[in-house]
C-alpha cells in the first residue's frame, strides 16, 4: 500500500518538538509536503532561532517517516524563519525590525542588563539578527559590556549607523557622551533622547531588538511602554523579598499598557563558591516560581550568582561568548529559545498587510 501526504502527517503528529512541547502538525510547521511514489520531500519551519537544535530535530523527524518511505528518499529541510508579530494597540513595528523584547525590573542590581546582554547574544548564536538598545540613559552600560567603543557613523547627517560587537547591532548614549559625563537630564529629555536612539539607528533586518530597559517603573518606564512597539517584555528579578515586591510593579506596568509578559528570569538563583564549587540560596528560594505561579506566567530559567559571570561581562565578552560551550551559556540559550517561542505564539502583526485609507473632499 503506498503512502499518502496523510500517512505523513500523522506520523508527524507523533513527533513532539522538544523546544515547544507540541507537535509539528498542529503548530503548522509542516511545509511543502509532497509524496511521489516511495520518495518524501518536505520542509519543517521553525518559528523560534535554533542553530543549536536543528540537528536533532531533523533526526528525530527521519526516524518518523523512515518506515514510511520504503526504499524511497526523503528530502528534508528544517529551518527557522523569524517573523513579525503584533505590538500595542495604536502603535506600529519599526521599520527593520521585526520584533521588540523588553527586558526590565522593578528595581536596579539584579543583573538586568547583564541578562539581557546574554539573551541578546545567546539569540544570535543559535541564529537570529539581534540588535540590543540601552535604553538605562542615566546608567548606559552595553557598550562596556560588549567591549565596543567609539562614535557612530552617520552617512545623512540626521541618522546613525548601529555600532558592532560581538555579531549584534547595539545603539547606546554611551557611544555619545564621555564616559564620566554624569546625564543630569529630567524625564522628558530622557525620553525623547531615548525615542531618537531607537528611530535614528539604521537597524539592519533585526528580527529581535532587545531593549535594555532603565529600572524601575517610573514616568520614564511608563513613556517608553507606551510608545515603543513592543512584542513582549521579560521580568528579571532575585529570589530575594525585596526584589520580586519591585518585580510584581514591573509585571503590572506592562500589563497596563498592553504589553504581554513572556516569562521571568530569575537572576542570583543560588551562589556558587569559587573556591570549592559549594552552592547555596543566599538570597532565598522559590521566588520566582511563586511569582510566576501568582501572575500566572513562565519561569523562563535560574541563572546562578558567579563570579565569572560577573568577569567575563566587566571585560567586553559576556558569558555566552566567553565560554560558549559552558553550562551557563546553556540555561541562557534555552532562556533565549523560550523567550522566542513565547514570541512566536503570538498574533503575527497585520498591519503591512492592510491599505491606508484616505478620504478626500472634493
Amino acid at each position: 500500500m503506498s503512502t499518502t501526504a496523510e500517512d505523513v502527517k500523522a506520523a508527524l503528529s507523533k513527533v513532539i518538538d522538544p523546544n515547544t512541547g507540541k507537535d509539528f502538525v498542529s503548530t503548522k510547521s509542516v511545509r511543502n509536503l509532497k509524496v511521489e511514489g516511495g520518495d518524501i520531500s518536505l520542509d519543517i519551519e521553525l518559528g523560534y532561532p535554533a542553530r543549536s537544535q536543528i540537528d536533532a530535530l531533523r533526526s528525530a523527524v527521519l526516524a518518523a517517516l523512515q518506515p514510511l518511505a520504503g526504499g524511497g528518499k526523503i528530502h528534508l529541510n528544517v529551518y527557522s524563519k523569524i517573523i513579525s508579530h503584533t505590538v500595542q494597540r495604536g502603535l506600529k513595528p519599526l521599520p527593520n525590525v521585526k520584533n521588540i523584547i523588553a527586558v526590565a525590573s522593578g528595581k536596579g542590581g539584579v543583573g538586568k542588563s547583564t541578562t539581557a546582554v546574554n539573551l541578546a547574544l545567546a539569540l544570535a548564536a543559535e541564529g537570529a539578527n539581534v540588535g540590543i538598545l540601552d535604553a538605562d540613559i542615566y546608567g548606559p552600560s552595553q557598550p562596556m559590556m560588549l567591549g565596543v567603543s567609539g562614535r557612530p557613523m552617520s552617512n545623512d547627517g540626521k541618522t546613525m549607523e548601529p555600532m558592532e560587537g560581538h555579531g549584534i547591532q547595539v545603539s547606546s548614549i554611551g557611544f555619545l557622551i564621555d564616559p564620566d559625563e554624569p546625564m543630569v537630564w529630567r524625564g522628558p529629555m530622557v525620553t525623547q533622547a531615548l525615542q531618537q536612539l531607537l528611530d535614528q539607528t539604521n537597524w539592519r533586518d533585526v528580527d529581535y531588538l532587545i531593549v535594555d530597559m532603565p529600572p524601575g517603573t517610573g514616568d520614564i518606564q511608563l513613556t517608553l511602554s507606551q510608545k515603543v512597539p513592543v512584542t513582549g517584555a521579560v521580568i528579571v528579578t532575585t529570589p530575594q523579598d525585596i526584589a520580586l515586591l519591585d518585580a510584581r510593579k514591573g509585571f503590572k506596568m506592562f500589563e497596563k499598557v498592553g504589553i504581554p509578559i513572556l516569562g521571568v528570569v530569575e537572576n542570583m538563583s543560588t551562589h556558587i563558591c569559587s573556591n570549592c564549587g559549594h552552592t547555596e540560596e543566599i538570597f532565598g528560594a522559590g521566588g520566582g516560581e511563586k511569582m510566576c505561579a501568582d501572575f500566572g506566567t513562565t519561569l523562563l530559567g535560574k541563572l546562578p550568582l558567579k563570579m565569572a559571570i560577573r568577569e567575563q561581562t566587566d571585560s567586553g565578552k559576556p558569558t555566552v561568548v566567553a565560554d560558549p560551550d559552558g553550562a551557563v551559556t546553556a540555561i541562557y540559550k534555552d532562556i533565549a529559545r523560550k523567550v522566542a517561542i513565547s514570541v512566536a505564539e503570538k498574533a503575527k502583526d497585520m498591519s503591512s498587510k492592510f491599505p491606508s485609507i484616505v478620504i478626500k473632499h472634493d
